[in-house]
């Protein structure tokens, strides 16, 4: 009687197990290229196939075929087709095709991008990133990037260089003596500005009751004329893209501001800081660059995989400082060690995958791909005008909020849109106004998409 193999021995087998792969890529083709069949929300039939993922962990390693079959024949109709083209919810990029193949050979480098010594690619890549970014969205010389999960540990990263700062100036070192009798750091934000910055405020010890709100005007934007009196203790939080109305804020004004007291500005541009990339968009985003730090994903707007934020500071001995590790063990280099400007050591290399994206694309490209995003939309918005319902913003970049004559009627139209399967889009208020909200952020959707899309508001309505 033979012994089993080890662990080990079954792994360098699997390894070797060139169908294995062959397969798996086919399945994941065959995903790619019937998503825009499948229904956008999974239906019930899949959601209750889910159920054949339970059950105790089994005594006995199980065969890699039967696993994979497995978890294509119950978890791929049960996804939500978020790559497809008639995907409008929570903001939700799609993935260019090609990155998905440098994706896979990514995932089988399995790079750590802490640090230069644990991965020269992953180190080199992000590099370029940095200074492609910097590049596409018009950003000064010399800042740094560092690359999270998404913009709202971006958001946070950047709040931490900015108390770092912040706080020197008036003599304290938050890293050795803490919050505890701390000078005040006083936060300026617009009334509308997103969820995600309050709980980075709410993480970093820095409150969310204590900030000073900014009145705005009925697109969401900022009223740069009733900012508070501004100083060097000051943080400024503003917004390229309002997460109902796409609005942005009027970075020029707000910066003069700030630039006379000394204050930071922060831009909150999740999505719409990509406007810069597009010749015939960056006026939504003029001044913008005169900040102080940036938060971004590429996940939304540029379609890259998830998940990739991005935080740009231009001073990046704040950013180093706030993000500081220091251990016998971690050998520092002349290089880009990417774990000083991001809260985590063990990373995964995001930045293979932006390099991908931002390669594939080019400048022409990823103009094109931003410029077409804000097309669609507004043929979704004009459309949807024809059709008798109402457009509560006004469409400058890819958010549409729609409306039917009640507030009762709109949310009907979208819990039977929602169940319907042709499209999916999220519900909002929007100044007391229950309205849905159409986020167009995939390279998928085509015109046609938009009008199947606007016929499916039509029939959901009644």
């Amino acid at each position: 009687m033979h012994p089993s193999p080890s662990l080990q021995q079954r792994m360098f087998q699997c390894a070797a197990d060139r169908p294995l792969f062959v397969r798996s890529a086919q399945l994941a083709q065959d995903y790619m290229t019937g998503v825009a069949d499948q229904p956008v929300f999974p239906p019930e039939a899949a959601l209750t196939g889910l159920t054949g993922f339970d059950g105790p962990l089994p005594d006995e390693p199980c065969d890699p075929a039967a696993m994979l079959r497995q978890l294509h024949d119950l978890g791929s109709p049960a996804t939500t087709a978020t790559t497809g083209g008639r995907y409008f919810g929570f903001v939700t990029g799609g993935v260019l095709p090609p990155v998905v193949a440098a994706k896979w050979l990514a995932d089988a480098w399995d790079q750590n991008a802490a640090l230069y010594v644990m991965s020269p690619v992953a180190s080199r890549l992000e590099s370029v990133c940095q200074a492609w970014l910097i590049d596409l969205l018009g950003l000064p010389a010399g800042c740094v990037a560092g690359f999270v999960g998404g913009t709202s540990t971006a958001t946070a990263v950047g709040l931490a260089a900015a108390r770092q700062e912040l706080l020197r100036r008036q003599g304290w070192d938050v890293n050795a003596k803490g919050l505890f009798g701390a000078p005040p750091i006083r936060v300026v934000i617009g009334a509308e500005a997103h969820s995600t910055v309050f709980k980075a405020l709410a993480l970093l010890g820095l409150g969310r009751e204590r900030v000073e709100l900014v009145p705005v005007d009925g697109q969401g934007r900022m009223q740069a004329g009733a900012l508070p009196a501004l100083d060097q203790h000051t943080l400024v939080f503003t917004q390229a893209g309002n997460v109902n109305t796409g609005s942005f804020d009027p970075f020029d004004e707000i910066c003069d501001r700030a630039a006379e007291a000394g204050s930071w500005v922060h831009v909150d541009g999740a999505f719409g800081l990509w406007a810069a990339a597009s010749p015939r968009l960056r006026h939504l985003v003029k001044g913008a660059a005169r900040a102080d730090s940036w938060s971004v994903d590429a996940h939304k707007t540029l379609n890259a995989p998830y998940d990739c934020g991005i935080l740009l500071c231009r001073h990046s001995e704040a950013t180093v400082m706030a993000m500081q590790n220091t251990g016998a063990y971690i050998v520092y280099s002349e290089k880009r060690d990417g774990m000083l400007y991001t809260p985590e050591m063990s990373r995964r290399g995001r930045g293979i995958e932006l390099w991908a994206t931002l390669k594939t694309l080019g400048r022409r490209g990823t103009a094109e791909l931003v410029e077409e995003l804000c097309d669609r939309a507004r043929q979704a918005s004009g459309l949807l005008r024809h059709e008798g319902f109402r457009i509560l913003n006004e469409v400058v970049f890819n958010q549409v909020l729609v409306a039917c004559d009640t507030g009762e009627h709109t949310l009907a139209t979208l819990q039977r849109l929602q169940a319907s399967g042709e499209c999916w889009c999220g519900g909002t208020s929007w100044q007391g106004q229950t309205a849905i909200r159409l986020s167009v952020c995939s390279w998928a959707s085509t015109p046609e998409d938009i009008d199947r899309t606007v016929a499916a508001f039509v029939n959901a309505r009644g």
